[in-house]
């Protein structure tokens, strides 16, 4: 925690400080970090070097700040932690899906991070996100390794002591006044997955409401996305199509295989099986992780089956 703390230091920019705490301390890869911030890779390189000559120029102190000096880079170490557990929660490359050491990495860091900063309402809306998508690892992948999407998943292999901490973390942090916070809200939409005894009771009105929230708070294509994925579920897919198009411009989300893998679910639930198929080829081919590629060329070949039939 202290390297990462010395990383994320306010004499680097906002954006540096992540890169460099991921590549240099976390040991993620240049790819894999680019990948995180839908950026090209040469970007993310250019800002690793120029952070490291920063830092190495300075003669910092490599230590773990206290009050203010605290405060000023936690949120840049918030980030860099909430990134580790991304990658590992969904690998952006290789032949797994899933980086099980890395989620825990991330929330061992994110339970010493309450520790030292018990009153920011932000590391328990961060350590309750955490929490409640780790509840799911097990169910989350056939014995193949396998992905198996939300809707699908064995509830009965959620962890419910690890959603018991992850509740108890989103309580703590809305106490401190922090329910409108970036975690917080995302914690808030896990729980709604969370509490839902099975997939016909998840309240997705709810959740596109607290998507809608999120989007207020940081504005972010992906975070559209997502609102899409709840609105499809609570307005049907016609209504969340029309968000999806409208994301199509976006330059962030152009080689982004979520975005063509959205609207290829979309547009096979409304029965426009070729432009499904299509719309999965297109996901299959921007997927960096084995996995997730072979998964949605499976899905690109069914809707192939179903729009000949």
């Amino acid at each position: 925690m202290r390297l990462i703390f010395t990383a994320c230091h306010p004499l680097l920019s906002r954006e540096a400080r992540a890169a460099l705490a991921l590549r240099m301390i976390c040991g993620l890869t240049t790819d894999e970090i680019a990948r995180a911030f839908l950026l090209p890779e040469a970007t993310i390189a250019q800002r690793i070097v120029r952070a490291k000559r920063t830092l190495s120029e300075s003669g910092l102190a490599y230590e773990t700040p206290r009050g203010e000096a605290l405060s000023e880079r936690l949120a840049s170490v918030l980030e860099v932690v909430y990134l580790i557990f991304n990658e590992g929660y969904t690998a952006a490359r290789g032949d797994e899906w899933l980086r099980p050491q890395l989620c825990n990495d991330a929330l061992r860091m994110g339970r010493v991070l309450t520790s030292i900063a018990p009153q920011e309402s932000e590391a328990h809306g961060l350590l309750a996100l955490m929490e409640l998508n780790g509840s799911r690892t097990a169910a989350r992948t056939d014995q193949a390794g396998d992905p198996i999407l939300l809707m699908d998943q064995n509830r009965g292999l959620w962890d419910q002591l690890q959603i018991r901490r992850g509740m108890l973390a989103l309580a703590r942090s809305q106490e401190l006044g922090g329910a409108g916070g970036f975690y917080a809200l995302q914690a808030a939409i896990i729980a709604c997955h969370a509490q839902a005894g099975t997939s016909s009771e998840t309240p997705w009105r709810r959740i596109s409401e607290l998507y809608a929230e999120l989007a207020a708070v940081v504005r972010s294509p992906i975070i559209e996305l997502n609102r899409a994925v709840a609105v499809g579920m609570a307005e049907g897919p016609a209504a969340a199509l029309v968000i999806v198009d409208r994301l199509a411009d976006e330059p962030v989300l152009k080689t982004y295989h979520l975005l063509p893998s959205v609207r290829g679910d979309l547009l096979h639930k409304l029965g426009r099986f070729a432009e499904a198929r299509a719309a999965f080829e297109t996901a299959a081919s921007l997927a960096g992780n084995t996995r997730e590629q072979e998964f949605l060329k499976r899905r690109a070949a069914e809707a192939g089956s179903r729009a000949l039939a």
